[in-house]
């Protein structure tokens, strides 16, 4: 039986080393720890760059993380996908990045997107927005989720 594919987006990543929000750090950890490994998890070369922005010395333990995670890649179908949500105003302009995590795990086909960015990624008006836009265009729909739902057990 195959494995279930998740898209780890950048904030799951950042949320491991996080010292201002412990419950979502320890909650992170736990979950990368002894759960990530039960699923195929995949990033691009996107949240590589994203990053590669962080300041030392987080930047390198955080690149350290991913280091053996796959990349999937930015093809221009992606960009095309990214910019129909931007056109149809289900992402602004300025949120590109959000809209590209979500086009690269929907051209994928990832089963999960997993991120920890509530105001514009799990957002369920949003997704609601990207399922129409997604199943009319004939794109695969990622169910957008944040690591605690896939926290066998929390304790």
């Amino acid at each position: 039986m195959a494995k279930i594919s998740i898209y780890l987006e950048t904030s799951v990543i950042g949320a491991y080393l996080d010292n201002e929000d412990p419950f979502r750090r320890d909650l992170t950890i736990r979950w990368w720890e002894h759960e990530r490994p039960l699923y195929d998890a995949y990033i691009s070369p996107l949240v590589v760059r994203e990053l590669e922005r962080m300041r030392e010395p987080r930047r390198q333990a955080y690149l350290n993380l991913i280091r053996d995670i796959p990349q999937l890649e930015i093809t221009e179908e992606v960009g095309i996908l990214a910019e129909g949500y931007i056109q149809r105003g289900i992402f602004q302009r300025k949120y590109m990045a959000d809209a590209l995590h979500v086009a690269v795990a929907s051209f994928h086909k990832i089963d999960f997107l997993v991120t920890w960015n509530f105001g514009y990624l799990a957002n369920v008006y949003r997704q609601a927005r990207v399922r129409l836009f997604n199943v009319t265009s004939g794109f695969f729909v990622p169910t957008i989720i944040t690591p605690e739902f896939l926290v066998s057990e929390v304790g």
